[in-house]
């Protein structure tokens, strides 16, 4: 086995591990890993990371789900509309982004580089998500949406995180904090029942544009499957508030580095 792959599966591990701590995140580790680690173009490593982060995701709920973490009614309300998005968008609408999106001079920007750079937008804005302190969360609060709302921005996230590859999870622990009023730890497990609906059936839309190297697809998904249920198992023993601030930190600095690599690549 080459450096790399070992890096890489290495790497699964830790997204296993960061979805089972903080419910979300696990895309925003699978995407970049499989691009430039093992090289993968950024619609198969979208693609692959809905599989990767939704099958590790379905084993962290059963998990959760035994520690009385997961609110199943307000899991399918999210999730409802939500996967419609992802499906749709990962079926009719990333397929077929035009290869050029944007000319100007001799600077050509194509359709990976443009995923990539959304894909680091998105990551800017989950960031600041996770970062922000608790004093702010606690001032919103007091603010409850009708589900009309929810079911729209819940098409608006479901349409993102199907363009990115991604379940959402880091989008909506603080939307179930904030909108469905559970505490943090529920919020993290219920988010789980998203990520895997949305992620396992925005997969579906890719199955028949892309092949699918299924081998190397279960392998790394097992590693994942193995790094949630570590994760699960340590997180009581680990400050929720102080990881989720951390990998926010952390998500920021990969997000201004996919932007410069991928600007600067293309300079």
């Amino acid at each position: 086995m080459e450096t790399l792959q070992i890096f890489g599966y290495l790497g699964a591990l830790i997204v296993g591990l960061v979805l089972g701590l903080i419910g979300g995140g696990g895309s925003i580790l699978t995407v970049p890993l499989l691009v430039y680690v093992l090289g993968y173009n950024p619609i198969i490593a979208t693609a692959y990371s809905l599989f990767v982060v939704g099958s590790s995701s379905l084993v962290g709920t059963i998990q959760k789900f035994r520690k009385g973490y997961v609110d199943i009614k307000t899991g399918f309300a999210f999730s409802f509309p939500s996967f419609i998005a992802v499906y749709l968008s990962r079926k009719y609408l990333v397929h077929r982004f035009p290869d050029i999106f944007l000319t100007i001079g001799n600077f050509s920007l194509t359709k990976n580089v443009a995923i990539m750079i959304f894909f680091a937008f998105i990551m800017l804005l989950a960031s600041i998500s996770m970062i922000r302190t608790k004093r702010e969360e606690k001032e919103l609060l007091g603010f409850k949406q009708p589900y009309y709302m929810t079911f729209i921005q819940g098409l608006i996230i479901g349409t993102i995180t199907g363009i990115i590859g991604a379940g959402g999870g880091f989008l909506y622990v603080p939307a179930l904090v904030l909108w469905a009023k559970l505490p943090m730890k529920k919020a993290v497990g219920t988010s789980l029942i998203i990520v895997t609906i949305n992620s396992l059936i925005g997969f579906t839309g890719d199955i028949q544009s892309i092949e699918i190297d299924w081998f190397f697809l279960l392998s790394f998904s097992s590693f994942t499957i193995i790094g949630i249920l570590i994760g699960v198992a340590i997180s009581k023993f680990i400050s929720g508030k102080k990881l989720k601030k951390g990998f926010g930190w952390f998500t920021l600095i990969m997000a201004i580095y996919i932007i410069f690599k991928e600007l600067n690549t293309k300079m």
